[in-house]
């Protein structure tokens, strides 16, 4: 990043850093900002074969309540993202998917964050035993695409790599049709 002029890291954690960061900006003037440094993730909509998708609903401490979302989680260090999504989709939803295909990606919250979270598709799901974290409630929750749109619209599906997944995959559907 040629326009990072300065970098102090305030706070190393095991998910993220906080860097205190001095930038060019684009007319010259000099900025300082406070950045979440994050390795970046990776997130899967998981594909019934009856074409049902499989949601989660997973105690979120940030937001203090359950939510609704796919599995996701962060990348280890020089982890492909197929591969991370692979290995969350098995602990979170206890599936494991013959097919793996990229839907897209995003930006988690570009004001003060470098998350980017890259987003797949999975199909030819097997179940298989979960493996969930300590510190993790999460329940599997299949469910027709149709009421899981409806659930985007009515706000009770607010997270927002979720609410894209969803999106991207309708409109993969409507692209395959004639």
């Amino acid at each position: 990043m040629k326009d990072v002029l300065s970098r102090k890291t305030v706070f190393h954690g095991r998910v993220l850093d906080v860097a205190l960061e001095e930038h060019l900006m684009p007319d010259g003037r000099c900025a300082t900002f406070e950045i979440i440094r994050h390795p970046g993730g990776a997130a899967v909509l998981p594909l019934l074969d009856d074409g049902r998708v499989v949601l989660i609903r997973q105690f979120r401490p940030a937001v203090g309540r359950v939510i609704y979302e796919i599995p996701a989680g962060r990348l280890e260090p020089d982890e492909p993202a197929e591969v991370c999504a692979a290995r969350e989709l098995i602990e979170e939803a206890g599936y494991e998917a013959r097919l793996l295909s990229p839907l897209g990606g995003c930006w988690s919250a570009v004001g003060f964050c470098d998350e980017y979270i890259t987003l797949f598709l999975a199909s030819g799901l097997r179940e298989v035993s979960r493996s969930l974290e300590p510190d993790e409630f999460i329940d599997p929750c299949p469910m027709p695409l149709d009421e899981a749109l409806r659930l985007v619209r009515q706000g009770a599906i607010a997270d927002s790599k979720t609410q894209l997944a969803l999106l991207l995959y309708r409109q993969k559907l409507e692209d395959s049709q004639p």
